[in-house]
């Protein structure tokens, strides 16, 4: 049995965060496409095609950096355990 030191930390779930900007996004382009006034150039799909592009690569940006931020929070907060490394052998059969 051997024995040494680890360091333990809790650390965001980046995919989480990234998902939960995206579907952010998507709602404020949805909310953004209804409150403005229709338009004779664009259809009401192309306007939420574009404000979805641009709000979806906005909130997906906004919540890597939450989660970079609490990273750099939860780093913070590490600490030092003592393990012990053990080697379990079954027999082959």
């Amino acid at each position: 049995m051997e024995r040494g030191e680890a360091v333990v930390r809790r650390s965001p779930r980046y995919l989480r965060f990234l998902l939960s900007g995206a579907i952010v996004g998507i709602v404020v382009a949805l909310i953004l496409t209804v409150t403005f006034p229709a338009n004779d150039e664009f259809s009401i799909g192309q306007v939420f095609g574009f404000l979805l592009l641009l709000c979806g690569v906005i909130g997906m940006t906004l919540g890597a950096v939450v989660a970079l931020v609490f990273d750099r929070v939860l780093a913070k907060r590490s600490h030092t355990e003592q393990v012990e490394h053990t080697t379990l052998t079954t027999p082959e059969g």
